[in-house]
């Protein structure tokens, strides 16, 4: 091959060389756009979100807390007037009817016994009954509700009232009347027996303004004394039928003698209802004195 062929050969190889020259003179290649840096927190399409909830407004008054405190007793009925400041002695009334009372506390040895007669000669008794009985014999106490008989209140404790400041009567009244009303469902108002006996013009009011008629006896049978006491069976029921009178209230005892085991009112219940009944008597519960 001679020169000017050899040189002709080469030409298109030169052009190509002086091409790719610029980019071997340290300018480097084109750069290229910086990409934006990528968030920590990628943000991904979704549902639009819920409205934002207003803050409730303040300065306004909290809604009121119910309470838990139970419920009261409902608002005391008013005393008859014919009853008010009194302490019954007798039911004022001219038909020859008998009231047949029972006072519980101490036991309730006697109580079977009784609703069995009450039951068997279908005669009606008003029991007066404590607290502390209430609580120690709720069985006992059941039984008697549940036989219909009426029942009345006796205080808590059995204290003299005598010595009591009226927010004592009003303590030794209420926890009574509570528990006879929640747990047994009866209600005791009006009837009230102070224990002893022991009562003035001042606790007869407090007990008038807590609703209640405050109701002794005629004629105690004195059978709480027991065989120890000198009392029998011939006994109490000769006390009764010699101070039969219309509207006669009884008091009697539900429990047996704390010594000598005797339940004297029990035993002699059946020859009292018998005697009176040949005397003419029939039986009524307290309720009987609510009409004038």
């Amino acid at each position: 091959m001679n020169l000017r062929t050899g040189a002709a050969a080469l030409a298109p190889l030169v052009a190509l060389l002086l091409v790719a020259v610029p980019a071997c003179r340290g300018e480097g290649p084109p750069r290229a756009e910086p990409t934006p840096p990528a968030t920590s927190h990628p943000v991904t399409p979704g549902p639009p979100s819920s409205p934002p909830v207003a803050p409730p407004p303040t300065g306004l008054p909290s809604p009121p807390v119910p309470s838990r405190r139970p419920p009261g007793p409902p608002p005391a009925p008013a005393v008859p007037p014919h009853l008010a400041g009194l302490d019954l002695e007798v039911m004022p009334t001219d038909r020859k009817v008998v009231a047949l009372t029972f006072d519980a506390g101490a036991n309730t040895d006697a109580v079977a016994s009784i609703l069995a007669t009450l039951r068997a000669e279908g005669v009606p008794g008003t029991f007066f009954l404590t607290g502390t009985f209430i609580e120690s014999f709720p069985a006992a106490t059941r039984s008697i509700v549940d036989a219909g008989h009426r029942v009345g209140n006796h205080s808590t404790t059995h204290p003299h009232f005598t010595s009591l400041s009226a927010g004592q009567v009003h303590d030794e009244v209420r926890a009574t009347e509570r528990a006879l009303r929640r747990d047994f469902g009866t209600e005791p108002r009006p009837w009230f027996r102070f224990p002893y006996g022991d009562r003035d013009a001042r606790t007869i009011a407090v007990l008038n303004d807590l609703g209640y008629v405050p109701v002794r006896w005629t004629v105690d049978t004195l059978g709480w004394q027991g065989t120890s006491g000198g009392r029998s069976v011939a006994s109490v029921t000769a006390r009764v039928l010699d101070t039969a009178r219309p509207g006669q209230i009884v008091l009697m005892h539900v429990g047996s003698h704390p010594t000598d085991g005797s339940m004297l009112d029990a035993q002699a219940l059946p020859g009292v209802i018998a005697g009176l009944r040949a005397e003419g008597y029939g039986f009524a519960t307290l309720d009987a004195l609510l009409s004038p």
